[in-house]
């Protein structure tokens, strides 16, 4: 198609560029490792929405001299609304007759998707994007949010920025704006894996996120794409003269530009700082550069775009965005013992797709297109439509608004105050913050280990160390019973080079005991040059026990490798493989796959005992210097 023939709205190869961004997304949400940076689709949808968005407010003040805010705004909403509504009133109601963890925080998450605010609720509630293993049911309408406080405000700074005469200056504010903004979140976001907090804040803000709309508005205002083309009877320039080589041209930049984006899915990961130091923003650079080559009417690129299941996907993107990330975590809520960061987790991940395909199809159908073709009187029984399709459009209004009423009434009442992993890490915090019991507890004979005459006793407690995550905090109680007098040093959201941190200043003060016990590596990737460091200043007469983290996130497979490989360097190291023993009874962690309650705390006990009565069994080392003769093994 066209730019010629292009019909506001239906601008070439834009919803190809929508079916892109949603299979990255999909790949990154419901398939763990096929797209570890395919969050980068929300940044292709954000560059087009605001070239889009730009492109069609510019062709309203061309034609009408003004742009119409509230006829503007009552578009979106018509837009948006319909099938938002219809997600919010189906997954709450499913989630309410669940219960448990998927409604914790249920009250501020439908307090932010209703006011389009949910970045700054998430924000303010210290709600982590980088954690994907948190239930929140709407996690993902954070960039709905962002969206629309963009839709909101850039018709009144366009209004104003249309007054200006200068086209260049007009284009060059809102690239500057979104230079700005990607410098901010380069800034802001700084390291994740030191402070994924601060990251997490840095990508959610409007204001370090809205680059890729900007950028969006700033090549809509220099493109005009709606613009009827100008004919004139000159001489043809050079470039009209090899049309078939600016096609080719415009297709191998397409080309280019689409393999960059899934390069970038391929190979950025959420807690990396390269995402935050430049990835996003190459992702909305080579959005930019698609929208551009896409343009050519002598290539087939838009051709290609538009093809049939492209455009079928494409228009029904937004549905199934909404869709896909509930229908996930109450999947996976409903089957507790799947590997959400398994292979076997692409079983739910192909069922959640199927389910999500089905439900954005009957919602674009049934739903969305009535709504935008009649308008909101369709659903209330009169308007342009014919009879059959009044009553339907009431009939359905009626049953949604019915469902959301008693959805969301059901889920904010039998909302938990806290999530069973907070309750349990609560419980470990309670046992380390409690005086030592005159009579230190014991587990039962049957959880104590081999009682084999012949097996050398388990160091005591008074000489372990043990540091570790939320996962050792809430293993705290079966800790001090299988070990009393352990000195246990956990907190949440604790990483690997915190724990070097914590170590050297138990060394300086002589508090460091013989055995150490280090349960880290759930929170983020590690750095093996970190354990090199650890094991410098724990010495070679200290033993260390690494404890194999279990967690449904990217990184842990890296962590495993590096721990095993570390302790194969090294005699007085060894993995505690907790990730291994609890990986058949995955049912009995807490929802989130991470957190052991009393059984798999036992489990959690039950693996550093093993580690430790490994060490303690070691034989004595060949003194190969007072033996000259003894064969030293290769």
């Amino acid at each position: 198609m066209s730019i010629e023939n292009a019909s506001p709205g239906r601008l070439p190869g834009l919803d190809g560029l929508r079916a892109l961004a949603i299979t990255l997304v999909l790949g990154y949400h419901l398939f763990p490792g096929l797209a570890p940076g395919g969050f980068v689709g929300v940044d292709v949808f954000l560059v087009v929405s605001g070239y889009l968005i730009t492109a069609l407010l510019v062709h309203e003040h061309r034609t009408r001299g003004t742009i119409r805010l509230g006829s503007f705004w009552a578009r979106r909403a018509r837009r948006l609304l319909p099938a938002l509504v219809l997600v919010i009133a189906a997954v709450s109601l499913v989630a309410a007759s669940m219960g448990g963890d998927v409604l914790v925080g249920i009250g501020w998450q439908l307090l932010g998707v209703f006011t389009f605010s949910y970045n700054w609720w998430s924000i303010a509630q210290g709600a982590s994007y980088l954690d994907q293993t948190s239930p929140e049911l709407f996690r993902h309408a954070w960039s709905l949010a962002v969206e629309e406080q963009f839709y909101l405000l850039w018709p009144l700074a366009l209004l104003a920025l249309l007054l200006i005469p200068l086209r260049a200056v007009r284009v060059a504010v809102p690239l500057v704006l979104a230079l700005a903004s990607a410098g901010g979140l380069a800034l802001l976001a700084g390291d994740p894996a030191l402070d994924p907090g601060t990251a997490s804040i840095a990508y959610l803000s409007t204001l370090m996120h809205g680059f890729g709309l900007l950028l969006g508005a700033g090549l809509a205002l220099a493109l005009d794409p709606l613009r009827p083309a100008e004919r004139t009877d000159a001489r043809p320039s050079p470039a009209r003269l090899a049309p078939v080589a600016l096609g080719v041209l415009a297709d191998v930049g397409a080309l280019l530009a689409a393999s960059g984006l899934v390069a970038l899915a391929l190979v950025l990961s959420i807690d990396q700082a390269a995402a935050y130091r430049g990835g996003l923003a190459a992702a909305a650079l080579l959005t930019g550069v698609l929208i551009v080559c896409l343009r050519s009417p002598h290539g087939r690129a838009a051709g290609i775009a538009d093809a049939g299941l492209p455009r079928w996907v494409g228009e029904r993107s937004y549905g199934l965005y909404l869709w896909h990330w509930p229908v996930i975590v109450l999947l996976g809520a409903a089957l507790p013992a799947i590997d959400r960061g398994g292979l076997e987790s692409w079983w739910l991940g192909l069922a959640a797709l199927a389910l999500s395909v089905v439900l954005a199809a009957g919602s674009y159908r049934l739903v969305e297109q009535p709504v935008r073709r009649h308008g909101w009187a369709v659903v209330l029984g009169r308007g342009g439509a014919g009879v059959a399709t009044r009553r339907a459009g009431a009939v359905a209004a009626s049953v949604i608004a019915i469902a959301m009423a008693a959805g969301v009434g059901l889920a904010v009442t039998r909302a938990p105050d806290q999530s069973e992993a907070a309750a349990l890490i609560a419980a470990g915090q309670a046992a380390l913050d409690a005086p030592p019991p005159a009579v230190p507890l014991r587990l039962p004979m049957e959880e104590r280990g081999p009682q084999d005459p012949g097996t050398t006793p388990l160091p005591g407690g008074n000489r372990i160390t043990a540091v570790g995550d939320s996962v050792m905090l809430a293993s705290a109680p079966q800790l001090q019973a299988r070990f009393p007098g352990i000195a246990i040093d956990a907190a949440v959201s604790r990483q690997l080079w915190q724990g070097l941190g914590i170590i050297e200043k138990l060394a300086a003060s002589g508090r460091l005991r013989e055995f150490v016990v280090l349960g880290l590596g759930t929170n983020g990737s590690i750095d093996p040059q970190t354990l090199r460091d650890i094991r410098r200043v724990i010495g070679p007469d200290r033993w260390l026990v690494l404890v194999n983290p279990q967690a449904p996130r990217g990184w842990i497979p890296a962590v495993s490798r590096h721990y095993r490989a570390f302790a194969d360097d090294y005699r007085n190291v060894v993995i505690a493989d907790w990730r291994g023993a609890i990986a058949p009874r995955l049912d009995i962690l807490a929802p989130d796959q991470v957190h052991p309650g009393p059984t798999g705390a036992r489990i959690y006990t039950g693996t550093i005992a093993d580690a430790l009565q490994y060490l303690v069994d070691l034989p004595e080392p060949v003194d190969y210097g007072a033996y000259p003769d003894l064969h030293r093994p290769r």
